[in-house]
């Protein structure tokens, strides 16, 4: 059995999840609402103020099915109820980010600013060297943090470029002088 697909989403108070035919997933909260199309195999049902996900038989792709689908409907409870962010940070001499409405300008050594509009229900905040990616839909959040470490992602020499607030560069040592 799946131990993420058995275990029970709590539903906290002032979100509410209805579920439609096909497996319709929508779920309202106090940041907003998000909706899903779940693998109809997958039978949803809700208990109280608890969803539990369970699969039809164990063929490998149902197993697979089941732990991903409690997981979707788990992120977007989350999501409606606290939101999720992601943090990059800017290093590197020069390297610089700003705000100009919902345009995200960053100079990153190239010859021309870069500028990302943010998506849709998604918002950015600079804070010195700091970017905050805030939004409902974790996937959303996650994709356009990615997008944002693509335009200079960190080189391991000097540790230059756009990183996540949580991540390790390897450092390599540079090339050494003629004896």
């Amino acid at each position: 059995m799946s131990r993420i697909g058995r275990m029970p989403i709590a539903v906290p108070a002032g979100v509410t999840v209805d579920i439609a035919e096909n497996n319709k997933v929508t779920v309202k909260g106090p940041k907003g609402t998000l909706e899903r199309v779940l693998p109809a195999e997958m039978e949803i049902k809700k208990d109280g103020d608890t969803i539990v996900v369970s699969r039809p038989n164990d063929l490998k792709k149902m197993k697979s099915l089941h732990g991903l689908t409690r997981t979707l409907i788990h992120n977007m409870v989350v999501g409606v109820a606290e939101g999720y962010a992601k943090e990059l940070e800017v290093n590197g001499v020069g390297y610089r980010a700003q705000k100009q409405g919902n345009k995200l300008v960053l100079a990153l050594g190239y010859s021309h600013p870069v500028e990302m509009i943010d998506p849709e229900g998604l918002e950015t905040i600079v804070d010195g060297n700091k970017i905050v990616v805030k939004g409902i839909d974790k996937e959303k959040v996650g994709q356009y943090a990615a997008e944002i470490r693509a335009k200079r992602a960190p080189e391991p020499y000097k540790g230059k470029g756009i990183k996540y607030a949580d991540e390790v560069i390897r450092r390599k040592v540079g090339k050494t002088g003629k004896k």
